[in-house]
């Protein structure tokens, strides 16, 4: 059974939330923001690793702190390359790598809203700026 935390801190967040698996971004996060991706589709497969591009999303989590205390926090997706030079761009995902992206992100919400319920009794939402899902 998972004891949960009132009033996490910055650190317990960001060991809960590295245990969700490798998307987020720990050295792009800060106390209260913190950055997750997934290169979910390789675009072409056939290029040596250092020049691969690929489909995905990412997504920024915001936390929302009423009287010095996080309430909740607030998730803004985004979709599109990642480019051979690490960078996101946002871009329609293809059609054929559409499932893919859609399926990662799904899985990864699911984790994420487990996460936050189970050991903190906090829950997200999505920012009205929010991509839609694929």
């Amino acid at each position: 059974m998972t004891e949960v935390t009132a009033c996490p801190t910055h650190f317990r967040l960001l060991s809960a939330l590295r245990a969700i698996g490798p998307y987020l971004r720990e050295k792009d996060s800060e106390d209260g923001q913190y950055l997750f991706d997934c290169l979910s589709v390789c675009v072409d497969d056939k290029k040596s690793p250092e020049e691969r591009e690929f489909w995905g999303w990412w997504m920024e989590l915001e936390s929302c702190i009423e009287d010095e205390i996080t309430q909740s926090f607030t998730a803004n997706f985004k979709k599109g390359l990642y480019n051979y030079s690490g960078c996101w761009e946002a871009k329609t995902i293809p059609e054929a790598a559409q499932k893919e992206v859609a399926r990662t992100q799904s899985e990864f919400m699911q984790k994420l809203s487990k996460v936050l319920e189970e050991r903190f009794s906090l829950e997200f939402c999505l920012h009205e700026e929010s991509a839609e899902f694929v």
